[in-house]
């Protein structure tokens, strides 16, 4: 036997060998949580789960409807354009045009994915090699943080401060820092803060790119439930094309969280690249789902702004019902979550596990999202508003 086969086999029973990168992939703390949840579940407690940000919502019937219709049309059962099918790809320009103003090039700076998601790691696999630096702001969505580890990347993490509305300062950062820095990542409307970036904030980064020579990388997945006149697409800052792209999805302005669609706009050159990558390691979104993404985008946006609408009151439901028991609460304008502090002398992670044992309340703890939100904890408004209710009432009821 071969010394290599000799390494595949334990004890006279053949086992795989694994690359480097899958010995180091990082968990998935959703998944944790998940099991977590239920088990509590399994063993009898009435858990209200505010741990996920998975819409409870549906898409607008008239999304619903041009997907129904579109499974009967034939080219759909086809594999569809490498690009995306010209007509999504035209339909997100115009939202681009309608909602932001800002024109882009179908063809050459807009390229269909299946979600943010997607988008992001096929562009961690074009632009990072092992030991580029990679920034972002800490509290961040952790695939930020697993992307980085798995490409072998050197991780930056820009303390966001509360005082600035849960932003980093990024006049605060070393010159050194941004003259070896590959990638910048952004993503506002923020998860899990819900913080909102203003336009000054884009303006600088984008500044900054420009004289020390970055990508920046905006996650734009909460586009649209924010307060309107905040809503900034990166692109909008005169330039931002030359070192940006921006990182969309239909997920959770449409309630198409499970129907994988969204887009990559900016850079053509980095839209070219990532577009020759996908082609041999993606997959392309089903056409059906494109065709009902594109009459979304075309659309006036009011089935986006009745969800933020939605999203607003039951934020006040919650971020109102917990300061009213004494929380310290982000006063977020937007998203889908509440980002509080855990009472004093409490971490996030124990006071969040006591939610789960004591008040069968599921919610993250700020150490899943970095290391600045250690005493903080996320829940999720992707409830109705009843068990949102009932979820505050709990957390004011439990002895801990």
């Amino acid at each position: 036997m071969s010394a290599a086969q000799d390494d595949d086999t334990r004890d006279g029973v053949w086992e795989p060998r694994f690359a480097p990168v899958a010995q180091i992939i990082p968990p998935n703390v959703f998944a944790d949580m998940d099991v977590k949840v239920a088990a509590a579940v399994a063993s009898g407690a009435d858990v209200i789960d505010l741990a996920k940000g998975n819409p409870d919502a549906y898409p607008a019937e008239f999304i619903r409807d041009v997907a129904k219709s579109s499974v009967d049309d034939p080219l759909n059962a086809r594999y569809t354009p490498f690009d995306g099918k010209p007509a999504f790809l035209q339909a997100a320009a115009n939202w681009y045009r309608n909602v932001h103003g800002v024109e882009l090039d179908w063809r050459s700076q807009l390229f269909a994915v299946e979600g943010a998601v997607d988008g992001l790691a096929g562009l961690f696999a074009i632009l990072i090699d092992r030991g580029d630096a990679v920034a972002f702001a800490d509290p961040y969505y952790p695939s930020y943080h697993c992307m980085s580890v798995m490409h072998g990347a050197e991780e930056i993490l820009l303390p966001a401060r509360a005082e600035l509305g849960w932003l980093p300062d990024l006049d605060a950062v070393d010159e050194s820092v941004w003259r070896r820095l590959r990638m910048l990542i952004l993503n506002y409307l923020n998860n899990p803060t819900g913080a909102q970036a203003p336009a000054s904030f884009f303006e600088h980064a984008v500044e900054l790119a420009k004289r020390y020579g970055f990508l920046i990388v905006h996650d734009f997945a909460y586009t649209g439930l924010g307060v309107s006149d905040q809503q900034v697409s990166l692109l909008t800052v005169p330039g931002a094309s030359d070192v940006s792209v921006e990182v969309g999805s239909l997920s959770k302005m449409y309630a198409m969280a499970g129907w994988r669609a969204g887009f990559v706009a900016g850079n053509r050159d980095v839209v070219a690249r990532l577009k020759q990558y996908h082609y041999q390691m993606g997959s392309m979104v089903t056409g059906m789902i494109q065709d009902a993404g594109a009459v979304a985008l075309n659309s006036d946006q009011s089935c986006v702004d009745e969800l933020a609408r939605r999203y607003a009151g039951r934020r006040e439901i919650v971020a109102g019902g917990l300061r009213s028991l004494g929380f310290d609460v982000f006063d977020s304008a937007g998203g889908i979550y509440v980002w509080f502090k855990a009472p004093e002398g409490w971490s996030g992670q124990r006071f969040a596990d006591a939610l789960l044992d004591v008040a069968q309340v599921a919610g993250l703890p700020g150490t899943c999202f970095g290391r600045v939100g250690k005493d903080w904890v996320r829940l999720s408004l992707l409830k109705d508003e009843s068990l949102l209710r009932e979820a505050v009432r709990r957390i004011g009821a439990a002895e801990l």
